[in-house]
């Protein structure tokens, strides 16, 4: 742990960048274990996300966003600025491959009302058409486990994360190459849907085949500049 920690901190404070690191991917990604947990299984904390099985391609996309500033993390900025593009696809390809059990949901003080996980349930598969809010299994898979190469998983994550992604994209401290759809979906998001919507994800339990798998067929409107299999080549 040590050796890890000091490897962080080196990271960190520009001392070793990570890419002067042995090139066995295990010591390459000993870093990110410090937050991501083992083998990007995730924080214990429940902030840190998982890393594991998710899209190699959004994982990608998510590494140059923090190393282009779309992405404001500033542990993060400082681990990845000094990484080649090629480096971070082949960290991002071998987390991908990773496919590791997870761990059934946490509900600690967290479990919302009835009302609220019906509310979450509609919004997550179904939407809002009056409030222009399209079902999140349009584009994040009809299981919500993500859908190759470049939409993520919203199962097996906690309500808290989720809640300060949506808040990041709503205040512009997220984004990703135009157009930016969820910059859009969150900023039409109700601070009382955001809550339901996030505490239903996170009660979830992840299904035992838990691949991504294709989205639904997304509204003419919605034109997503990370999802290039749904709305043509990434820009």
């Amino acid at each position: 742990m040590k050796k890890t920690f000091g490897m962080l901190l080196a990271c960190l404070f520009g001392l070793a960048p990570l890419a002067s690191l042995a090139s066995d991917m295990a010591e390459r990604i000993k870093p990110c274990e410090a937050c991501h947990g083992n083998q990007g299984r995730a924080g214990p904390d429940g902030y840190y996300p998982r890393l594991a099985g998710k899209p190699a391609g959004y994982l990608y996309n998510q590494m140059q966003n923090f190393s282009q500033d779309r992405r404001h993390y500033t542990m993060m900025r400082r681990m990845m600025a000094p990484l080649s593009p090629q480096y971070q696809r082949e960290m991002a390809d071998y987390f991908a491959s990773l496919q590791i059990p997870y761990l059934p949901p946490s509900l600690k003080n967290t479990a919302p009302s009835s009302a609220q996980m019906a509310r979450g349930k509609q919004l997550a598969l179904l939407g809002d058409p009056a409030s222009d809010l399209p079902a999140c299994n349009t584009c994040h898979g009809k299981n919500l486990m993500g859908s190759q190469t470049n939409v993520p998983s919203l199962l097996g994550l906690p309500s808290a994360y989720l809640g300060a992604q949506l808040s990041a994209w709503t205040l512009g401290e997220r984004t990703t190459v135009a157009p930016d759809c969820m910059s859009d979906i969150a900023k039409h998001l109700s601070a009382d849907d955001a809550a339901a919507v996030t505490g239903w994800l996170a009660a979830q339990t992840v299904p035992s085949k838990s691949t991504s798998n294709k989205p639904n067929r997304a509204p003419e409107n919605l034109r997503c500049g990370s999802a290039p299999e749904l709305h043509g080549a990434l820009k």
